[in-house]
């Protein structure tokens, strides 16, 4: 349920209170006793894997939807931006910003209405004046408009308010719905995914404009580099020992910190409450052993004896049943962990190179490149710039028009796509079994180095039993990983590698390439992943080379 109060922004006054959220989709519980308080100065993130109700959350908090059970309590105005913004038949640019703002245009019209009124000496001209004169300040209306077409500008979105929706791209249309909601000013505003259709300018823009703003911000996202920058509150729904969401402070860092700390007592609890269980089972089982033979007394004792002795048995029997039925696991499973497996190069020798490499139309700048043991390269450019391009080159997946690669034989290659090619009819136990028989097969893998798909933790057992067409986004994705590790490359050819997979996940990856023994090379435009990677050397396939590798 929603209360509501204040059709104006309330300002410092402002409150958006959840209070035992709990919402199920189907059958699937999705939020669970969720509370949340949000003020005018509060930056707060959502995060989660995919499916556990990160956007249902966002939409209970607007009102759009309503929860199973729990209450919200608005005070004040709040805006809601989705990850996608419907095209409606003849629906223009300036239709939308008007509607965002309709709000303070009313208000300016009623303050002139309310002025003429004045000006011809109307009875209640006076009264009208002062309220419309109120409703205008509070909305801030006199720059409403202003405020809007800074934020079309600064995001690159579409400023013509002649232009139909339905002639815009999924990007563009966003970008016009994200700067309308800059614009109204908000008391709180409700952002899902605002990063993802943003260039570098868009993305500066936006997080100046979520630390500076006067309201509460409550956004959704993938993106580290804005969590790092704007958050100071995580709320994280991803699973844990008691199934309700877990809400952090102190930023990203304290996120990190604590989520680590509380996997800690998960993982104690639970082998806790498994041995336990396990000693009791054992006692039950003794007990029974003694039941059925153990009471036998020695010959000449008499009957009341082994009577008497084998009730003492049964007795002892039940008590343990009882104890054994008392003591439930009420703690589920902790999460897996990523476990990135050792990987041995041969030092001293080049285990990758491309001499002046370009393929017509597809990567126009010749890229020379040699990797050798540990060694490490952020290739980065505009779309269309070639990254890919270079890495399919590298791989060998294709040919260059100019320029050659060598690689020596011996030396194994894994590459991470940007997308997955997985066959979506298979069992991913299945492919994984085959792949690695394959490589062992053909003499590029030992049978000491193969490792098992559990051993990776990048997926639970009952994922890999599944097809991989019934599989999310993010868990072929973790697929498409554990194959390539298995190989037990020397060198991590890595194409947007943090692309739909959790936070937590690529925090965990990001440190094991920093890590590992492997040469890695890696095409991103994550920009956290930029940011960890900054003293890694660089290749840009932009108009200028900041830096090469050389052997």
């Amino acid at each position: 349920m929603l209360t509501l109060i204040n059709r104006y922004p309330a300002r410092q006054r402002a409150q958006l209170i959840a209070a035992g959220i709990s919402l199920t989709r189907g059958t699937t519980p999705v939020l669970h006793e969720v509370d949340l308080a949000i003020t005018p100065s509060s930056r707060v993130a959502i995060i989660g894997e995919n499916g556990r109700g990160k956007s249902s959350l966002l939409h209970v908090l607007s009102g759009a939807l309503t929860p199973d059970s729990g209450t919200v309590q608005l005070i004040g105005t709040v805006g809601i931006a989705e990850q996608e913004m419907d095209a409606e038949e003849n629906r223009t640019v300036g239709q939308v910003v008007a509607e965002a703002i309709a709000a303070p245009l009313t208000a300016l019209a009623a303050l002139d209405a309310a002025a003429s009124a004045l000006e011809r000496g109307e009875s209640d001209a006076e009264d009208r004046y002062a309220t419309a004169l109120e409703a205008a300040e509070a909305l801030d209306a006199w720059d409403a408009e202003r405020r809007v077409q800074v934020a079309l500008e600064a995001l690159s979105a579409e400023t013509d308010p002649t232009r139909q929706l339905s002639t815009l791209s999924v990007g563009q249309r966003y970008r016009v719905r994200l700067a309308c909601l800059l614009g109204a000013d908000h008391d709180f505003l409700l952002l899902d995914e605002p990063t993802n259709h943003l260039d570098r300018d868009g993305l500066e823009f936006l997080t100046s404009q979520l630390r500076s703003r006067t309201g509460g911000v409550v956004v959704v996202s993938h993106d580290r580099a804005l969590l790092i920058d704007i958050a100071e509150t995580i709320v994280d729904l991803d699973p844990t020992p008691d199934g309700r969401p877990r809400i952090y402070g102190n930023g990203y860092a304290g996120y990190r910190e604590g989520r680590v700390a509380e996997r800690e007592r998960w993982k104690l609890e639970y082998e806790r409450q498994q041995s336990e269980h396990a000693r009791l089972q054992d006692s039950l089982s003794s007990a029974q052993n003694r039941l059925v033979s153990g009471w036998r007394p020695e010959k000449g004792t008499n009957k009341h004896g082994r009577a008497t002795r084998a009730g003492g048995l049964v007795q002892s029997v039940h008590r343990r049943q009882e104890a054994l039925q008392a003591h439930a696991i009420t703690v589920p499973e902790p999460p897996q962990v990523f476990r990135f497996p050792e990987l041995m190069t041969r030092t001293g020798a080049i285990l990758l190179r491309a001499d002046g490499v370009s393929v017509t139309g597809r990567l126009s700048r010749p890229a020379t490149i040699s990797l050798a043991h540990r060694e490490r390269l952020v290739v980065t450019g505009p779309n269309g710039a070639g990254k890919s391009t270079l890495l399919n080159v590298l791989s060998g997946d294709l040919l260059p028009d100019t320029g050659a690669v060598r690689r020596p034989e011996s030396t194994r290659l894994g590459f991470l796509r940007q997308e997955s090619e997985l066959p979506p009819g298979r069992r991913a136990s299945d492919v994984f079994s085959t792949h690695i028989a394959s490589l062992i097969s053909a003499g590029e893998l030992s049978d000491s180095e193969a490792v098992g798909l559990s051993q990776l933790g990048l997926l639970r057992p009952q994922e890999t039993g599944k097809k991989i067409g019934d599989l999310s986004m993010g868990q072929r994705r973790r697929l498409d990983l554990a194959l390539i590790l298995a190989q037990r490359p020397h060198v991590l050819l890595l194409d947007e590698p943090t692309n739909h997979l959790s936070i937590a996940l690529v925090d965990e990856l990001t440190d094991a390439l920093g890590a590992t023994q492997a040469a890695v090379i890696v095409s991103t435009h994550d920009r956290q992943l930029l940011r960890d990677t900054a003293d890694w050397p660089h290749l840009s396939l932009d108009a200028t080379i900041e830096s090469a590798v050389t052997a």
